[in-house]
């Protein structure tokens, strides 16, 4: 045969259609509480030789006191720097000898604390959980250190346009009183005020038993786990505060464009979005449905037009940051300064068009598919069906909620898509926040009609908080 003759291959065979989902079901969990308040949740899971072993308290970031925001998340960061009974690193060699790590940290609205030990230690582990939630030492100098490490974060902050858009939207996105329209983990000025004191006081107010829920997921059996969670937690006393929502409002009602000025920036951080919905809302499935669809997917609408067809960005996304009280929704991406005003057009021209028409069959069968598809891999460890039973107790879902989602997610339809858009897209009300070159995009921008200009200075806060 001749070098150049071809030779015939035979065809690939096709691509085989996708199956349907198989069944599944998240695991069972039974919900105790002792007599103190303490909430025991407990998931059998005996395929697993480990038990994770996740608090979580009502302690997040909406409990900061005013000029004192980034208090949840120092408490929540000293609890593993020692105990009453074990300094940091006694502390530290307790958890390498169970073989664990303790995990900590604290969002809007809860604060969380977690390890995962073999359930042949379980209750070594729950006695060093139980002591870390209960007696903090808060030591001096390892507390100096924490707020060190938040200045040097909030300096990158300051000097990165990705950090410093989104301190920016979240400033100019709620009302001036709301917790939200501060940084979870707290400014330059108020980290100054975190002293030990107040770390302890605000241990000592929130973390109380009938403010805390106990999830124990892994080899072991709701009487076991009820047993050493009375023997560790049983005479833990006192009450938490009752539980209020900070104020939600959005602080401006009109459409407004806010151009944070970098000289010579290269490119534009953009965020475009307003104050939404709760998550524990009756359109939530069609709305996570819907925001698939527009920008949560890699396929999604703003993705394929702004990265796929105008190669604008590398990439474009949609989110709903979801809390208790009213959540922001928010659109994403990061553009070349000269195509800025393009990008907030398409952006635009996406949101309209999803509020205008349905969407496609083929466009609400594929999010759909990826949405009822992969529920299951979120909680193939432990740790990640106890993470699934800390958001029934921290957002105060229905107990079958995990059972009936991906049945609820199904059920939705292109109207529904239409009509969540409509209710819960409001584009007279959009914030678009752009951190780049205003000298360069100014002018672009205003062509856009996207609503009155303001421009500010990247360190200048103040200026935010008064406009």
């Amino acid at each position: 045969m001749s070098t150049t003759e071809l030779v015939s291959m035979p065809a690939a065979p096709p691509r085989p259609s996708a199956g349907a989902p198989r069944p599944y079901r998240f695991p069972h969990f039974v919900t105790r509480i002792l007599s103190n308040g303490l909430r025991v949740m407990v998931a059998s899971v005996p395929a697993y030789p480990v038990v994770t072993t996740l608090a979580v308290v009502e302690a997040g970031a909406t409990r900061d006191p005013r000029d004192q925001e980034g208090l949840a998340q120092l408490v929540t960061r000293g609890l593993s720097e020692g105990t009453r009974n074990m300094n940091a690193l006694e502390l530290t060699t307790r958890l390498e000898m169970l073989g664990t790590t303790l995990d900590t940290g604290a969002d809007w609205d809860s604060a969380i604390v977690q390890l995962t030990a073999l359930s042949s230690r379980v209750e070594d582990a729950l006695a060093v959980l139980a002591e870390v939630l209960r007696y903090p030492a808060f030591p001096e100098h390892e507390l100096e250190r924490l707020r060190a490490e938040r200045r040097a974060d909030l300096a990158q902050l300051r000097t990165e346009p990705r950090g410093l858009s989104d301190v920016f939207f979240s400033r100019l996105l709620y009302e001036r009183a709301s917790r939200f329209a501060r940084l979870a983990g707290g400014d330059e000025r108020s980290i100054e005020r975190l002293t030990r004191d107040a770390v302890a006081s605000y241990h000592e107010t929130y973390y109380r038993p009938d403010a805390t829920a106990l999830m124990l997921v892994g080899d072991i059996d709701v009487e076991t786990a009820v047993r050493i969670a009375s023997a560790h937690f049983g005479d833990w006393a006192g009450t938490a505060p009752p539980v209020t929502e900070p104020p939600a409002a959005q602080r401006h009602l009109d459409a407004r464009v806010h151009l944070v000025h970098k000289a010579d920036a290269p490119q534009s951080e953009v965020r475009v979005g307003h104050v939404a919905i709760p998550r524990f809302h009756p359109d939530y499935f069609p709305v996570v449905v819907m925001n698939a669809i527009l920008g949560g997917l890699f396929s999604s609408r703003l993705n394929l037009n702004l990265r796929e067809q105008h190669a604008y960005t590398y990439g474009a996304h949609s989110a709903f940051d979801w809390r208790r009280a009213a959540s922001p929704f928010e659109i994403s991406t990061a553009v070349e300064t000269a195509v800025t005003a393009d990008a907030l057009r398409e952006i635009m021209a996406e949101l309209t068009r999803i509020r205008e028409t349905p969407v496609s069959e083929a466009e609400l069968s594929l999010a759909v598919s990826y949405l009822v598809g992969v529920f299951p891999i979120r909680f193939e460890t432990t740790a990640e069906v106890a993470g699934g039973m800390a958001n029934v107790e921290i957002f105060r879902l229905p107990s079958n909620y995990f059972d009936t989602y991906r049945e609820r997610v199904a059920a939705v339809t292109a109207d529904d898509v239409l009509r969540v858009a409509r209710t819960h897209l409001d584009p007279s009300r959009l914030q678009v926040v752009v951190v780049g070159d205003a000298s360069a995009i100014r002018e672009p921008v205003a062509a856009l009609g996207l609503g009155p200009i303001t421009v500010y200075d990247p360190l200048d806060d103040d200026r935010a908080d008064a406009v």
